[in-house]
């Protein structure tokens, strides 16, 4: 029946209209950052805005800001202050001009009511040029500062970051990660209180040290539970969330199966870094188990998965036609990882040409796509934003879609 998707879209659709208009200011227009943009819950700044490895021009930001209305704004503050997650490392503005540009948010919340979401980034190092000047501005996020929730996530914290320490003396919430906070703070804001049961494949991984998070795993996922407001449960759960961890695939595979006993499962791929486990994915696809989930997330560190699975998963419960168009992107990142961008790093530099992008988007079109809910899915586009190897966007079709009861 390709009628119930379209119900659960009108009614998300009714649902939202009288929740109000949500602004979201992203970090950059990175795919995990700027994807928001693209699923119909959120209104957000004209997208020649942003421009690339450029950043954003703040002034510009804070005009759009000044001119646009709505319910509530999730606002990235080193978007607001500096341009961009990249421009918060290399910028040369004193810490005072840097403060001063975040009252365009404030502003926004004393003319319209609104509630105020923002989140700012502590740099990873050695990258940042100013870490003395970044962690001024963001001790002045406090919660008296006036917005209705802050947080602050550390970047990328590998054995001798000074982040965790820098983190200690923050007043506000903090915790791993960076670049799925946008989404992760959309599912504060839309779906407060989900209930979301863990499930680790190796129970053991909980305990240890997460690398590029600094702290143990179990704690990591708690506090991006926290971060998305929402309760972690063992019975009756809305969503089940998977931290697969590996070697073992078969382990996961069986981790998975336990979790769909109960509802919906979002699985976060932590086996490798920024790549997906093929070993996992192909009894995914062997079992015809990949269209049954929520969510799933490979693209990143382990919070960025986390997180990404986690807000994508909890968003779209209720959305069967938006769930399986994340799923598709999702399979297309990991096929990315695994495939795309090796393949490109071997052959063309950076920055990629157009005709690099056309000859990997050919090389990925000759891979096996798998079946999903909405058809077989079929590549016809993709384009790196950065002209890097890093990340892509993508274009698809679904073959045969009419054919799907």
């Amino acid at each position: 029946m390709r009628l119930l998707p379209l119900v659960f879209t009108l009614l998300w659709s009714l649902a939202d209209a009288q929740n109000g208009l949500t602004l979201y200011i992203p970090l950059d227009n990175r795919p995990p950052n700027w994807l928001p943009c693209t699923w119909g819950l959120v209104l957000c700044p004209p997208p020649e805005l942003y421009q690339g490895q450029n950043g954003a021009d703040p002034a510009q930001l804070a005009a759009w800001l000044d001119r646009t209305s709505g319910t509530r704004l999730i606002v990235s503050m080193d978007a607001l202050v500096y341009g961009g997650l990249v421009q918060s490392r290399t910028s040369t503005i004193s810490a005072e001009e840097a403060k001063g540009r975040i009252a365009p948010a404030l502003a926004w919340k004393l003319r319209t009511g609104g509630r105020v979401l923002i989140f700012g980034i502590i740099p990873r190092a050695p990258d940042s040029k100013d870490r003395a000047r970044n962690l001024e501005v963001l001790r002045t996020l406090t919660p008296e500062a006036g917005f209705d929730y802050v947080e602050v996530p550390w970047d990328d914290a590998l054995p001798g970051s000074p982040a965790l320490a820098e983190a200690a003396t923050l007043q506000v919430f903090t915790r791993p990660g960076a670049d799925e906070t946008g989404q992760v703070l959309l599912l504060r804001a839309l779906r407060p209180g989900l209930r979301v049961k863990v499930l680790y494949d190796n129970p053991a991984a909980a305990k240890q040290v997460v690398r590029y998070d600094g702290i143990p795993l179990e704690e990591s996922v708690s506090r991006l539970l926290q971060s998305a407001g929402a309760l972690q449960v063992e019975r009756n759960p809305d969503l089940v969330l998977v931290a697969y961890t590996g070697p073992d695939p078969r382990q996961g595979l069986l981790t998975i199966l336990r979790g769909l006993r109960e509802g919906r499962v979002a699985v976060a791929d932590i086996a490798r870094v920024n790549r997906g486990d093929p070993a996992l994915m192909k009894y995914l696809l062997g079992t015809q188990e990949l269209p049954q989930l929520a969510a799933y997330s490979a693209w990143g560190t382990p919070s960025n998965n986390i997180g990404t699975a986690l807000a994508q998963g909890g968003l779209f419960l209720n959305d069967e036609l938006r769930r399986t168009e994340v799923l598709a992107r999702s399979w297309l990142e990991y096929l990315w990882g695994e495939v795309g961008r090796p393949w490109v790093r071997a052959r063309f530099p950076e920055p990629l040409t157009e005709e690099a992008q056309r000859y990997v988007l050919e090389r990925l079109q000759h891979e096996p796509t798998p079946v999903l809910d909405l058809g077989k899915l079929e590549l016809t586009g993709l384009w790196t934003p950065w002209r890097r190897s890093f990340e892509a966007y993508f274009n698809w079709r679904w073959e045969n879609a009419a054919s799907v009861p």
